[in-house]
């Protein structure tokens, strides 16, 4: 097996030295589960290591640990569950290196990526440390006399929380560290593709909490079967779902939820746009369009998958594309020079022949790249093809270093193009025109989540809350008030007066007692 060695290196500094358990119950014990499947690497095609399968009782055993968590967890004060979050934070930065390593194994991503994953969650746990000392509400004026107004937040129950591959680490850290803070407890089921790295981080998260009595507050599920999900979409105990996926799935659980009156923060697909006006800079614009386009072998939900570029541009930014593209060093992502890893299937690698086939029979023209490699693993090149925005190939997001380009005449049909597809997460405008960029973060601009200008459509930072509307779900999430999403908003009324005026001048008299009247004040 290929870096056997390493890898043996690697479970025994992040204290993997059992793979048989299926569920961790978050205060250092592991149910066994029945059965297991692999986990692959996706540069060889080849097994990494194989883990087990929750069952039913490990699945129930896992809920009803994090119920009982959440029961003690939302009686701790805000600043001491984010002193839990702050060491997790440090036991993070101890062991990034060999977190990263383990990413890029599982699921190719470059190790520059990688790493840059692992310090993605000790940036949301840093911001989530700051969070916990303001969480704040509202104060509010009454219209009633000596009486007070104000609405407070509180935690909201334990979180199902369901990941991709992609981003096998991040995303946990985005929606636990808040969640901790906020006081929920989570209930996490990984993408089987990544099983390893969610034992790892469950690893980390175990060693945490029986130091700041946190036990329970983090569970895990690992399944590579689809009843797992479904169960937490349906279960009455877990009153919010966050689900990163794609969109089709993300349309399957949602009315679950939605049946029983829970929460979703939904995920799911992007089909991101980079304009190109005919003022651009295209040094500033060249390397981001390459990284967009190709970062994570084309598998992020934030991926350029379209170039809408002014045709007085296009030529020239073609060229420039398909000369970068060619100097793309594509082969093995622990390799520093490496640029592009492998996709992470052998399911992604038919889609992405399946998507350039349909591409060019309906009328595409291929500009650069366009094939699967031989051999082993899952490689691909990186491909440039000229396309029309309406076909139905360009409409889908396929998971693949694929970019279509499409020339236009103006921003305004740019910025039509760029909404006409269903999905709405990331957008970016480059120009060098002041007009050109307030009309695209206008409210008749851009409907994505994410309006940038002068910068590629990939790579959010953590302050900012994360997501995007249409088909991508409308969820949020890390930064700014996505916290709102894990707690329960109260609204109360405090009267210190000795009467009862009511609001909205409402005189009310129980028989025998007398009208009830609006600014009737007490001594």
């Amino acid at each position: 097996m290929r870096h056997a060695l390493l890898l043996d290196a690697l479970f025994e500094r992040l204290g993997i030295a059992e793979l048989n358990p299926a569920a961790a119950l978050g205060d250092g014990s592991w149910r066994d589960g029945a059965g297991g499947f692999a986990s692959i690497d996706p540069a060889s095609g080849e097994p990494l290591a194989m883990v087990a399968r929750a069952t039913q009782d490990d699945y129930e055993a896992a809920v009803a640990a994090a119920l009982r968590a959440f029961r003690r967890w939302r009686e701790v004060p805000a600043p001491q569950r984010g002193l839990f979050v702050r060491a997790l934070a440090e036991a993070l930065r101890a062991r990034k290196a060999d977190l990263a390593t383990l990413i890029t194994l599982e699921v190719g991503k470059i190790r520059s990526e990688a790493e840059g994953e692992v310090q993605e969650m000790i940036d949301i746990a840093d911001f989530a440390v700051g969070l916990s000392r303001r969480l704040e509400g509202s104060m509010l004026p009454s219209e009633r006399p000596q009486h007070r107004l104000f609405e407070q937040w509180h935690p909201l129950g334990p979180v199902a929380l369901v990941t991709a591959f992609n981003f096998p680490a991040a995303v946990w850290a985005w929606n636990a560290m808040i969640a901790a803070v906020c006081g929920d407890s989570v209930v996490w089921k990984p993408s089987p593709r990544a099983p390893l790295t969610a034992i790892a981080v469950q690893r980390i998260v175990d060693t945490v909490a029986a130091e700041h009595d946190a036990a329970g507050v983090c569970t895990l599920l690992l399944s590579d079967e689809v009843w797992p999900v479904v169960h937490l979409a349906a279960d009455h105990r877990l009153p919010l779902l966050s689900f990163t996926g794609s969109t089709a799935v993300g349309r399957h659980l949602a009315p679950i939820v939605a049946g029983r009156f829970g929460r979703c923060l939904l995920e799911c697909s992007g089909n991101n746009a980079v304009i190109v006006d005919e003022s651009a800079d295209l040094d500033l614009a060249l390397p981001a369009i390459v990284f967009g386009a190709i970062g994570t072998a084309g598998q992020r939900c934030t991926t350029t998958r379209r170039l809408l570029v002014h045709r007085r541009r296009q030529d020239e930014l073609v060229e420039r594309l398909r000369h970068a593209y060619a100097q793309v060093r594509i082969g093995d992502p622990l390799d520093s020079e490496t640029l592009l890893g492998p996709l992470i299937d052998e399911e992604a690698r038919r889609g992405f022949e399946n998507a350039v086939h349909e591409t060019l029979v309906a009328g595409g023209t291929l500009l650069a790249g366009g094939k699967a490699l031989a051999g082993h693993g899952f490689f691909v090149e990186p491909t440039l093809i000229a396309a029309a925005n309406d076909w139905p190939v360009v409409q889908r997001e396929t998971f693949a270093p694929i970019l279509h380009v499409i020339g236009c005449a103006s921003l305004d049909e740019a910025i039509r193009l760029n909404n006409a597809v269903p999905q709405g997460l990331s957008s970016a405008l480059f120009t060098l025109d002041l007009r050109h960029a307030e009309r695209f973060i206008a409210a008749s601009g851009s409907d994505c989540g994410i309006a940038n200008i002068n910068v590629g459509t990939s790579g959010a930072e953590v302050g900012a809350a994360f997501g995007g509307e249409k088909d991508t779900g409308g969820g949020r999430e890390a930064g700014s008030d996505a916290w709102k999403a894990y707690m329960r908003r109260q609204a109360t009324t405090i009267n210190r007066g000795r009467t009862l005026p009511l609001a909205q001048g409402i005189v009310f008299a129980a028989p025998g007692d007398g009208a009830v009247k609006r600014g009737a004040q007490g001594p």
